[in-house]
């Protein structure tokens, strides 16, 4: 069983910024990506950005520029530092892990941005 234990959300001002991260436990075997995908109400969930276990990352288009992916293997810990705020940013951001053993899923957290 894995877990992925997520802080780091809350309300913000438009143009502040917030640090989400993530931590995964338990029996992990081979992780190939970490990442995070947001869910706005009545929206699908999309990714944010994630990040290979090489260093390789990927962005959503609307956050290039804005937001930092960053990854400790050691520590199986992925972060998102998310800067320039805006309230489209506004959604439940989702952790997530791949591997060779399974895809998992955080319970997720709250970022609120205000205008």
């Amino acid at each position: 069983q894995v877990q992925l234990v997520e802080s780091g959300g809350g309300l913000v001002q438009a143009g502040g910024s917030l640090r989400l991260s993530c931590a995964a436990s338990g029996s992990i075997f081979s992780i190939i990506v970490m990442g995070w995908y947001r869910q706005a109400p009545g929206k699908q969930r999309e990714l944010v950005a994630r990040i290979s276990t090489g260093g390789d990352t990927n962005y959503a288009d609307s956050v290039k520029g804005r937001f930092t992916i960053s990854r400790d293997n050691a520590k199986n810990t992925v972060n998102l530092q998310m800067n320039i705020l805006k309230p489209e940013d506004t959604a439940v951001y989702f952790c997530y892990l791949g591997s060779l053993g399974g895809n998992y899923w955080g319970q997720g957290t709250q970022v609120t941005v205000s205008s």
